[in-house]
This record gives C-alpha cells, sequence and structure tokens, in this order.
C-alpha cells in the first residue's frame, strides 16, 4: 500500500463515521440530503474527482421515484449524491446487511437514509413494506439492480430483478443514470495518486413511466443510454 493509498484510506474512514455521527442527529430529509451531499463532495475533493453530469436536464427538481444506476465503484452512491445535489429530491439507498452491520460504516449507512435489504431473508414482505413507508412519506429509492459492483469488461451485468416490481408496486417512475469513462479505472488511479485532477462523467436518460410495459428495466436502461 502507498502512502497515498494509506492517507486516503484513513481520512475516508475518519469522513463516514464523522458524518455518520452528523447524519444521526439530524431526522429531516433535507438535512440528510445536504449532509449527504457535503460528505460527498469532501471525499470526491480529496481524490481530486470531478462530477460532470450530462443531461442534468433530465433530472427532476421535485417528487419521488425510483433511482437506477450501474455500479463500478464504492463512491457510486457519492458520485449520484454530487450529481442530483441541484435537486430537491431525497432517496433512500437500499443498503445490504453486510454494509448495515459494518463495524467502520454501519453508523453511516442506517442513519444516511436507507432501506436494508436482507437476501438471506425467507421473507421479504418487509423490505416491501419499508420502502412503501418511505414513498408514502414523500422521498425516492436509489437502487443499483446489478446488485454487485461490475468487475467485468462489460458495460453492464445483468439487473437481478426487483426494480420493476418496486416502481409498479409503489406508483412512482424510474429515473436511469449511468456512470461512465470506467469510473472503477479512475477511482483506482486517484486513490494512488490524488495530485492529478480526473473527471467521472454520469448521464441521466429520460423517466420511465410505471405505467409503461417494463417487464424489463434492463432493455430500457440499455436503450435509453445505447448500451
Amino acid at each position: 500500500m502507498t502512502f497515498n493509498q494509506l492517507k486516503i484510506a484513513i481520512y475516508a474512514t475518519y469522513l463516514t463515521n464523522i458524518y455518520g455521527y452528523k447524519l444521526k442527529k439530524v431526522s429531516t430529509a433535507k438535512e440528510k440530503k445536504r449532509l449527504r451531499t457535503e460528505y460527498s463532495q469532501k471525499l470526491l475533493s480529496k481524490l481530486n474527482v470531478e462530477i460532470k453530469v450530462i443531461n442534468e436536464q433530465n433530472i427532476p427538481k421535485d417528487g419521488k421515484y425510483l433511482l437506477i444506476s450501474n455500479h463500478r465503484t464504492i463512491i457510486d452512491p457519492t458520485i449520484i449524491e454530487v450529481a442530483t445535489k441541484n435537486s430537491d429530491i431525497f432517496g433512500h439507498w437500499i443498503a445490504k446487511k453486510e454494509l448495515y452491520n459494518s463495524f467502520f460504516f454501519g453508523m453511516f449507512v442506517r442513519s444516511a437514509g436507507t432501506v436494508l435489504l436482507d437476501r438471506e431473508s425467507s421473507q421479504m414482505s418487509g423490505f416491501f413494506k419499508d420502502i412503501r413507508r418511505v414513498v408514502k412519506a414523500g422521498d425516492s429509492i436509489y437502487i443499483f439492480p446489478e446488485g454487485t459492483r461490475n468487475q467485468s469488461e462489460k458495460p453492464l451485468t445483468e439487473f437481478k430483478g426487483g426494480a420493476e416490481k418496486i416502481a409498479k408496486l409503489n406508483k412512482i417512475d424510474i429515473l436511469p443514470a449511468y456512470i461512465k469513462n470506467r469510473a472503477d479505472n479512475i477511482l483506482y488511479d486517484a486513490i494512488k495518486d490524488s495530485s492529478t485532477h480526473r473527471v467521472i462523467e454520469i448521464e441521466f436518460g429520460e423517466l420511465i413511466s410505471y405505467k409503461d410495459n417494463i417487464d424489463s428495466i434492463e432493455d430500457l436502461y440499455k436503450q435509453r443510454f445505447k448500451i
């Protein structure tokens, strides 16, 4: 591990726990969004990574939606937080149990606005009930349909399913986002050497109506971004 890698790791852990504590102390969506954006901007600034938003006009100013995005890196949520900073949309991230119970990151994940997904559970009714509660309160849901980070050479891996059901059951339109230009490679280089300014692009597509035939969100997603 290089000195810069060690420095970034220590800073990221420190920042995550500081903001986990701050998030625990607030209850409104507006304050949580402000803190999440602030956290994301500080972490990306440390990495010297700029987020360039393509088709920002496709991001609604308010309302509730199902935001779906491809998944390449551990900082994908921070990319999306910065990209949507000018919108009043507040999304609850779908969080896996491993992150929810993490010793280092658990408090941040639990306090930031998340819905726990336990894939080992035999019953998913609690998961969908939590989503229903979030949407009823006027908030959005943010999800990575690939389920886990794409570490292949393919631009996209198979969607795990479930996103269609979330949209239809809760009657919320889908906001597609696509993180471009191999953000994983950019992050890897930034962690090794943050002295160079780097740019990650994220594109937003037009909304997909929950009323449409969305038997395959994956196909519609690929059409939106010509994948």
